[in-house]
């Protein structure tokens, strides 16, 4: 797998849109999908993963009582995959994981932990394009009618009606990304997307192990990152923009008015 560190906020913007030119298109248009984390150190785990225990055994109990109790929510009509959306959005531990079509948002989320400054923060980088490549026929016949790199969850409701369905379609694991239904600002504005694991027990790290020539690492070293910070600030990718409401407000102003020595800060 590929691995850069960058050394300015020019040298990321270089790093972050390698290969977003389409020859056939004759358009910049980028194949990747960014995942920003305040930590380089951190795995690329699931919420799901993260509960512990026998967590692929709860996940079925999770999303079953999620949907219980949240009925009055969301509609009875809706398939599996727009409730387990819905789910991971409102924060319950799911397969899912968040990733975004923009590389400034994923910059974001790996600079907006001012704790973690003295940490080298990262940005995973995938290719869709050719991840879709690696899916099973019986799914990829979808993509292809659709001429499509990723799923809707209405596409992938029409072929798999469960995980435990897309968990016997092939003995291989495999990774696919799925456009979540625009339910709020918040989706829209993070211009997000999640990908999927067919195995609940397989960490993204142990696919990415097998399949490096699909992803990149940037890596944000942490005595860059109050300057990446401020001008991604100066760019409106900031908590008021992608976390529309006053909380995502109050986020905002905290961060850009914390002093920037670290002794300076106290504990909130």
């Amino acid at each position: 797998m590929q691995t850069d560190i960058v050394t300015s906020w020019l040298d990321l913007q270089d790093k972050l849109f390698v290969g977003s030119w389409n020859e056939s298109l004759g358009r910049y248009r980028s194949p990747w999908a960014f995942r920003g984390l305040s930590d380089s150190s951190y795995a690329l785990s699931t919420t799901l993963m993260r509960l512990g225990g026998p967590y692929d055994q709860l996940e079925r109990h999770l999303l079953r009582n999620f949907m219980k109790y949240a009925h009055r929510d969301v509609v009875e009509r809706d398939s599996y995959w727009h409730w387990l959306s819905v789910a991971q959005h409102h924060g319950l531990p799911t397969r899912l994981m968040d990733w975004t079509h923009s590389p400034l948002i994923a910059a974001h989320f790996a600079t907006a932990n001012t704790d973690k400054y003295q940490c080298d923060g990262v940005v995973w980088c995938i290719n869709y394009e050719l991840c879709r490549n690696l899916l099973p026929e019986k799914i990829r016949a979808t993509l292809d009618r659709e001429g499509a790199n990723t799923f809707t969850m209405e596409m992938l409701a029409g072929e798999v009606k469960t995980m435990a369905e897309l968990e016997q379609i092939s003995q291989t694991p495999f990774l696919m990304f799925v456009e979540p239904p625009s339910m709020d600002d918040r989706i829209v504005n993070q211009f997000a997307l999640f990908s999927v694991m067919s195995s609940a027990t397989l960490g993204l790290d142990a696919w990415i192990d097998s399949h490096p020539e699909l992803c990149r690492k940037i890596i944000i070293l942490g005595e860059l990152k109050w300057e990446i910070r401020d001008k991604l600030d100066q760019s409106n990718i900031t908590e008021r923009v992608l976390f529309p409401g006053l909380d995502g407000l109050g986020d905002w102003l905290r961060r850009h008015y914390s002093p920037k020595t670290y002794q300076d800060r106290q504990p909130f």
